[in-house]
């Protein structure tokens, strides 16, 4: 993947009104593109915040409805969380991976490894009844990403890419970057093991993470606070290689060093 002549842009979608279960993303999307001026063309990529789709489909938790296990309440001693949290983060998760005072990093059942399995409180309102609850990733981010393309493409008549999002911490590093939790219609891993470098040499392990930079540099657009801002539109960009899903960037488990 590369830029179409040198230069890319993105641009965030203005006017996205608040989400509420059962809402249909492709047609708030389009019709906010729509009031702006903005249509989507091919080769265009569309990086959606997973907290929008999440609320469409409810993923909502109440944390004040949840019983905690044993294991739950052992994990909340250790760490200094509400029992009832760690309950809804382990529901979500294939394996605690790292723990410590204030954080639990986990594998979600989607193999991504992040801290809480993903469950959220920020920009998260109360219930009607006032009661905090927490928000979870998709149901399925991937599958997620593919409806909305098809959506998006049938309105637009486009081919177009569907990022679907969410905000990480890195091992060694500090601060979030974007991750891609969903990809649809673009390369999510671009493999450049066989192509020859400047210097005449074959390159042996270069596979650039084009899913992550792209949901990374839609967050530079989005922001992470209250900047209202969940869709970002990334144009200029060509690639030859063929679709690839989110999953193509989870590391093996026999390849990660770090855990």
């Amino acid at each position: 993947m590369s830029a179409d002549g040198g230069s890319v842009t993105l641009t965030a979608i203005p006017g996205i009104p608040a989400i509420r279960p059962g809402d249909d993303i492709a047609a708030v999307l389009a019709d906010a593109m729509l009031e702006a001026g903005l249509e989507l063309r091919d080769g265009d990529v569309l990086v959606v915040t997973h907290k929008i789709i999440s609320k469409a489909e409810n993923r909502y938790r109440v944390v004040t409805d949840v019983m905690p296990s044993p294991r739950a309440r052992e994990l909340a001693r250790a760490t200094g969380k509400d029992a009832a949290l760690v309950e809804i983060i382990l529901s979500e998760s294939r394996d605690v991976v790292r723990f410590r005072p204030g954080l639990i990093i986990c594998e979600h059942r989607s193999g991504v490894v992040m801290a809480n399995a993903g469950v959220d409180f920020s920009n998260v309102p109360p219930d009607d009844d006032g009661r905090a609850r927490v928000l979870l990733l998709p149901e399925n981010a991937q599958a997620s990403s593919v409806a909305l393309r098809s959506a998006l493409a049938a309105r637009f008549g486009a081919q177009l890419a569907v990022i679907v999002s969410d905000s990480v911490g890195r091992a060694w590093r500090n601060g979030v970057i974007g991750l891609a939790i969903g990809v649809a219609g673009a390369p999510a891993l671009q493999d450049l093991r066989g192509r020859i470098d400047r210097e005449g040499r074959a390159l042996e392990v270069t596979q650039v993470g084009v899913g992550d930079a792209l949901a990374s540099a839609a967050q530079l657009v989005m922001g992470e606070a209250d900047e209202g801002q969940p869709a970002v539109l990334i144009r200029g960009l060509v690639w030859r290689e063929a679709p690839s899903p989110a999953e193509a960037l989870i590391r093996d488990r026999d390849q990660d060093l770090f855990r």
